[in-house]
Protein backbone atom coordinates (compact mmCIF):
# COMPACT_ATOMS: atom_id res chain seq x y z
CA UNK A 1 0.00 0.00 0.00
CA UNK A 2 2.64 2.04 0.95
CA UNK A 3 4.43 1.72 -2.79
CA UNK A 4 1.31 2.64 -4.42
CA UNK A 5 0.78 5.77 -2.36
CA UNK A 6 4.15 6.63 -2.98
CA UNK A 7 3.94 6.45 -7.17
CA UNK A 8 0.24 7.98 -7.14
CA UNK A 9 1.64 10.99 -4.90
CA UNK A 10 4.92 11.01 -8.07
CA UNK A 11 2.30 11.23 -10.54
CA UNK A 12 0.86 14.38 -8.98
CA UNK A 13 4.31 16.16 -8.62
CA UNK A 14 5.51 15.07 -11.90
CA UNK A 15 2.58 17.33 -13.69
CA UNK A 16 3.36 19.94 -11.13
CA UNK A 17 4.52 23.50 -12.95
CA UNK A 18 6.37 26.44 -12.11
CA UNK A 19 5.60 29.81 -13.37
CA UNK A 20 8.44 32.39 -13.95
CA UNK A 21 7.22 33.62 -10.62
CA UNK A 22 8.07 30.20 -9.13
CA UNK A 23 4.29 29.83 -8.20
CA UNK A 24 3.40 25.98 -8.62
CA UNK A 25 0.25 25.46 -10.41
CA UNK A 26 -1.20 22.08 -12.18
CA UNK A 27 -3.44 22.25 -15.69
CA UNK A 28 -6.29 20.95 -15.17
CA UNK A 29 -6.37 18.92 -18.17
CA UNK A 30 -3.42 16.63 -17.13
CA UNK A 31 -5.06 16.28 -13.30
CA UNK A 32 -8.17 15.10 -14.89
CA UNK A 33 -5.86 12.14 -16.49
CA UNK A 34 -3.96 11.59 -13.20
CA UNK A 35 -7.67 11.50 -11.59
CA UNK A 36 -8.58 8.68 -14.27
CA UNK A 37 -11.26 11.08 -15.56
CA UNK A 38 -11.81 9.70 -19.45
CA UNK A 39 -14.16 12.11 -20.45
CA UNK A 40 -13.58 16.42 -20.22
CA UNK A 41 -17.00 17.27 -19.80
CA UNK A 42 -17.31 14.95 -16.19
CA UNK A 43 -14.41 16.79 -15.43
CA UNK A 44 -15.39 19.81 -16.46
CA UNK A 45 -18.14 19.45 -13.83
CA UNK A 46 -16.40 18.63 -10.82
CA UNK A 47 -14.22 21.74 -11.96
CA UNK A 48 -17.33 23.90 -11.60
CA UNK A 49 -18.21 22.55 -8.09
CA UNK A 50 -15.15 23.10 -7.27
CA UNK A 51 -15.28 26.56 -8.37
CA UNK A 52 -18.41 26.99 -6.22
CA UNK A 53 -16.46 26.08 -3.16
CA UNK A 54 -13.96 28.14 -4.19
CA UNK A 55 -16.13 31.48 -3.96
CA UNK A 56 -18.38 29.92 -0.72
CA UNK A 57 -15.17 29.90 1.06
CA UNK A 58 -13.99 33.69 0.40
CA UNK A 59 -11.67 33.65 -2.35
CA UNK A 60 -11.53 34.79 -5.87
CA UNK A 61 -12.53 32.02 -8.18
CA UNK A 62 -9.51 33.48 -11.02
CA UNK A 63 -7.33 33.95 -8.13
CA UNK A 64 -7.35 29.71 -8.30
CA UNK A 65 -8.93 28.78 -11.39
CA UNK A 66 -6.94 30.41 -13.93
CA UNK A 67 -9.16 29.85 -17.11
CA UNK A 68 -7.05 30.27 -20.70
CA UNK A 69 -6.65 28.04 -23.61
CA UNK A 70 -5.07 25.38 -24.74
CA UNK A 71 -3.79 24.76 -28.25
CA UNK A 72 -4.71 20.78 -29.99
CA UNK A 73 -3.52 19.18 -32.96
CA UNK A 74 -6.99 17.39 -34.03
CA UNK A 75 -6.90 15.01 -37.28
CA UNK A 76 -9.02 16.35 -40.11
CA UNK A 77 -12.42 14.88 -41.08
CA UNK A 78 -12.61 13.73 -44.79
CA UNK A 79 -15.31 15.41 -46.90
CA UNK A 80 -18.06 13.54 -48.06
CA UNK A 81 -17.58 10.80 -50.60
CA UNK A 82 -13.92 10.46 -50.03
CA UNK A 83 -13.04 7.23 -50.62
CA UNK A 84 -11.57 6.67 -46.92
CA UNK A 85 -15.51 5.44 -45.43
CA UNK A 86 -15.28 8.43 -43.41
CA UNK A 87 -12.18 7.77 -41.12
CA UNK A 88 -9.81 10.98 -40.17
CA UNK A 89 -7.11 11.21 -42.02
CA UNK A 90 -4.28 11.03 -39.55
CA UNK A 91 -1.58 12.51 -41.92
CA UNK A 92 -3.50 15.63 -42.10
CA UNK A 93 -4.46 18.03 -38.81
CA UNK A 94 -5.59 21.27 -38.16
CA UNK A 95 -4.99 23.51 -34.74
CA UNK A 96 -7.92 23.71 -32.24
CA UNK A 97 -8.03 26.24 -28.74
CA UNK A 98 -9.70 24.07 -26.09
CA UNK A 99 -10.29 25.39 -22.34
CA UNK A 100 -7.54 24.79 -19.89
CA UNK A 101 -7.23 25.81 -16.30
CA UNK A 102 -4.33 26.61 -14.98
CA UNK A 103 -5.20 25.56 -11.24
CA UNK A 104 -3.52 26.56 -7.82
CA UNK A 105 -2.65 23.55 -5.21
CA UNK A 106 -6.04 25.06 -3.53
CA UNK A 107 -7.79 24.76 -6.95
CA UNK A 108 -6.66 20.62 -7.01
CA UNK A 109 -7.50 20.03 -3.50
CA UNK A 110 -11.07 21.53 -3.93
CA UNK A 111 -11.24 19.61 -7.21
CA UNK A 112 -10.36 16.12 -5.64
CA UNK A 113 -12.90 16.87 -2.48
CA UNK A 114 -15.40 17.29 -5.38
CA UNK A 115 -14.22 14.32 -7.12
CA UNK A 116 -15.83 10.84 -7.07
CA UNK A 117 -15.30 9.22 -4.09
CA UNK A 118 -14.99 5.44 -5.86
CA UNK A 119 -11.46 6.64 -6.95
CA UNK A 120 -8.69 5.54 -4.68
CA UNK A 121 -6.92 8.25 -6.64
CA UNK A 122 -9.37 10.77 -5.24
CA UNK A 123 -8.16 10.01 -1.69
CA UNK A 124 -4.79 9.94 -2.06
CA UNK A 125 -5.20 13.35 -4.06
CA UNK A 126 -6.98 14.72 -0.93
CA UNK A 127 -4.31 13.65 1.11
CA UNK A 128 -1.46 15.08 -1.25
CA UNK A 129 -3.14 18.80 -1.94
CA UNK A 130 -3.12 19.03 1.83
CA UNK A 131 -6.44 18.52 3.86
CA UNK A 132 -5.22 20.99 6.72
CA UNK A 133 -4.76 23.83 4.06
CA UNK A 134 -8.79 24.38 3.30
CA UNK A 135 -9.47 24.26 6.91
CA UNK A 136 -7.50 27.10 7.88
CA UNK A 137 -8.20 29.10 4.72
CA UNK A 138 -11.82 28.71 5.07
CA UNK A 139 -11.57 29.94 8.68
CA UNK A 140 -10.66 33.14 8.44
CA UNK A 141 -13.52 34.09 6.00
CA UNK A 142 -16.15 31.51 7.75
CA UNK A 143 -17.92 34.02 10.11
CA UNK A 144 -18.48 36.49 6.96
CA UNK A 145 -20.35 33.98 5.14
CA UNK A 146 -24.36 33.74 5.14
CA UNK A 147 -26.39 30.42 6.26
CA UNK A 148 -26.69 28.78 2.81
CA UNK A 149 -22.83 29.20 2.54
CA UNK A 150 -21.85 27.97 5.99
CA UNK A 151 -23.95 25.25 5.37
CA UNK A 152 -22.37 24.56 1.73
CA UNK A 153 -18.83 24.85 3.26
CA UNK A 154 -19.53 23.04 6.59
CA UNK A 155 -21.19 20.29 4.43
CA UNK A 156 -17.93 19.80 1.97
CA UNK A 157 -15.92 19.05 5.38
CA UNK A 158 -17.96 16.70 6.24
CA UNK A 159 -17.76 15.27 2.97
CA UNK A 160 -14.03 14.81 3.32
CA UNK A 161 -14.29 13.75 7.04
CA UNK A 162 -16.49 11.29 6.67
CA UNK A 163 -14.57 9.37 3.76
CA UNK A 164 -11.48 9.39 6.22
CA UNK A 165 -13.73 7.82 8.68
CA UNK A 166 -14.79 5.54 6.72
CA UNK A 167 -11.84 4.35 5.78
CA UNK A 168 -10.51 4.26 9.49
CA UNK A 169 -13.35 2.34 10.15
CA UNK A 170 -12.62 -0.76 7.62
CA UNK A 171 -8.82 -0.20 9.35
CA UNK A 172 -10.84 -1.14 12.76
CA UNK A 173 -12.39 -3.86 11.77
CA UNK A 174 -15.96 -2.88 10.33
CA UNK A 175 -15.85 -4.82 7.02
CA UNK A 176 -19.31 -5.78 5.53
CA UNK A 177 -22.35 -3.37 5.02
CA UNK A 178 -24.17 -4.24 7.89
CA UNK A 179 -21.34 -3.44 10.20
CA UNK A 180 -20.75 -0.02 9.04
CA UNK A 181 -24.45 1.11 9.10
CA UNK A 182 -24.46 0.11 12.73
CA UNK A 183 -21.61 1.56 12.56
CA UNK A 184 -22.69 5.13 11.52
CA UNK A 185 -26.24 4.75 13.60
CA UNK A 186 -24.38 4.38 17.02
CA UNK A 187 -22.89 7.68 16.36
CA UNK A 188 -25.82 9.53 15.40
CA UNK A 189 -27.94 7.58 18.56
CA UNK A 190 -24.89 8.66 21.00
CA UNK A 191 -25.20 12.78 19.64
CA UNK A 192 -28.67 12.66 19.52
CA UNK A 193 -30.07 11.06 22.31
CA UNK A 194 -30.74 7.54 20.86
CA UNK A 195 -32.39 8.38 17.87
CA UNK A 196 -31.24 6.45 14.49
CA UNK A 197 -30.47 7.70 11.14
CA UNK A 198 -34.47 6.85 10.22
CA UNK A 199 -35.19 8.64 13.59
CA UNK A 200 -34.03 11.55 12.56
CA UNK A 201 -34.99 11.23 8.73
CA UNK A 202 -38.46 10.78 9.57
CA UNK A 203 -38.45 13.61 12.42
CA UNK A 204 -37.42 15.53 9.59
CA UNK A 205 -40.42 15.00 7.39
CA UNK A 206 -37.69 13.85 4.18
CA UNK A 207 -38.56 11.62 1.23
CA UNK A 208 -36.68 8.57 0.35
CA UNK A 209 -33.38 9.12 -0.97
CA UNK A 210 -32.98 12.77 0.77
CA UNK A 211 -30.23 12.67 3.31
CA UNK A 212 -30.44 14.15 6.44
CA UNK A 213 -26.77 15.98 6.18
CA UNK A 214 -28.28 17.92 3.62
CA UNK A 215 -31.00 19.16 5.24
CA UNK A 216 -29.31 20.50 8.48
CA UNK A 217 -28.68 24.06 9.44
CA UNK A 218 -24.81 25.05 9.90
CA UNK A 219 -25.09 24.47 13.92
CA UNK A 220 -26.19 20.77 13.40
CA UNK A 221 -23.52 19.63 10.76
CA UNK A 222 -20.99 21.28 12.88
CA UNK A 223 -22.02 19.20 15.65
CA UNK A 224 -21.88 16.11 13.27
CA UNK A 225 -18.37 17.36 11.71
CA UNK A 226 -17.30 17.54 14.94
CA UNK A 227 -18.51 13.57 16.16
CA UNK A 228 -17.02 12.70 12.69
CA UNK A 229 -13.37 14.05 13.22
CA UNK A 230 -12.87 13.38 16.83
CA UNK A 231 -14.01 9.73 15.99
CA UNK A 232 -11.96 9.65 13.06
CA UNK A 233 -9.08 10.96 15.20
CA UNK A 234 -10.22 8.57 18.49
CA UNK A 235 -10.41 5.29 16.13
CA UNK A 236 -6.74 5.74 14.78
CA UNK A 237 -5.04 6.58 18.26
CA UNK A 238 -6.92 4.08 20.04
CA UNK A 239 -5.92 1.49 17.32
CA UNK A 240 -9.29 -0.20 17.26
CA UNK A 241 -9.27 -3.76 15.89
CA UNK A 242 -12.83 -4.66 16.09
CA UNK A 243 -16.38 -3.92 14.87
CA UNK A 244 -18.18 -4.00 18.12
CA UNK A 245 -15.10 -1.94 19.71
CA UNK A 246 -15.45 0.71 17.28
CA UNK A 247 -19.10 1.29 16.95
CA UNK A 248 -19.21 1.51 21.19
CA UNK A 249 -16.16 4.24 20.50
CA UNK A 250 -18.24 6.10 18.10
CA UNK A 251 -21.66 6.03 20.06
CA UNK A 252 -19.05 7.34 23.00
CA UNK A 253 -17.85 9.96 20.54
CA UNK A 254 -21.49 11.41 20.17
CA UNK A 255 -21.98 11.40 23.86
CA UNK A 256 -19.23 13.16 24.05
CA UNK A 257 -20.14 15.91 22.13
CA UNK A 258 -23.77 15.85 22.93
CA UNK A 259 -22.91 16.54 27.17
CA UNK A 260 -20.14 19.65 25.74
CA UNK A 261 -23.35 21.25 23.67
CA UNK A 262 -25.17 20.83 27.05
CA UNK A 263 -22.43 22.25 28.89
CA UNK A 264 -21.90 24.96 27.15
CA UNK A 265 -25.67 25.61 26.77
CA UNK A 266 -26.25 24.95 23.20
CA UNK A 267 -29.01 23.76 21.82
CA UNK A 268 -29.01 20.45 21.37
CA UNK A 269 -29.08 19.23 17.37
CA UNK A 270 -32.73 17.42 17.21
CA UNK A 271 -33.99 20.73 18.55
CA UNK A 272 -32.16 22.41 15.42
CA UNK A 273 -34.85 23.66 12.96
CA UNK A 274 -34.26 22.10 9.41
CA UNK A 275 -33.61 23.95 6.76
CA UNK A 276 -36.46 24.41 3.65
CA UNK A 277 -33.79 24.24 1.19
CA UNK A 278 -31.49 20.97 0.61
CA UNK A 279 -27.56 21.60 0.17
CA UNK A 280 -28.20 20.08 -3.27
CA UNK A 281 -31.14 22.56 -4.21
CA UNK A 282 -28.88 25.47 -3.26
CA UNK A 283 -25.85 24.24 -4.71
CA UNK A 284 -27.80 23.63 -8.36
CA UNK A 285 -28.97 27.93 -7.60
CA UNK A 286 -25.24 28.98 -6.93
CA UNK A 287 -23.98 26.98 -9.96
CA UNK A 288 -26.76 28.91 -12.03
CA UNK A 289 -25.47 32.50 -10.57
CA UNK A 290 -21.79 31.30 -11.44
CA UNK A 291 -22.27 30.39 -14.46
CA UNK A 292 -24.17 33.40 -15.69
CA UNK A 293 -20.84 35.62 -14.21
CA UNK A 294 -18.24 37.28 -16.99
CA UNK A 295 -15.50 34.57 -17.24
CA UNK A 296 -12.51 35.97 -16.87
CA UNK A 297 -9.57 35.26 -19.70
CA UNK A 298 -6.22 34.99 -18.87
CA UNK A 299 -3.25 34.78 -21.84
CA UNK A 300 -0.90 32.10 -22.10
Amino acid sequence: MADLIAKEYKKFEDIKRVDESGVEFWLARELAVCLEYAKWDNFKKVIERAMLACQNSGFEIPDHFFETTKAVEMPTKPKKNQENLGFADVGKTKTKNVLEYKLSRYACYLIVQNGDPRKEVIALGQTYFAIQTRRQEVQEYFNQLDEDNKRLVIRGDIKQWNQMLAESAHNAGVITEEEFAIFQNAGYMGLYGGETVKDIHERKGLKTGQKILDYMNSQELIANLFRISLADEKLKKENVSDAETATILHNQVGQEVRATIKRVGGTLPENQPTPEKSIDQITREQLKKLKKQPKKMLDE
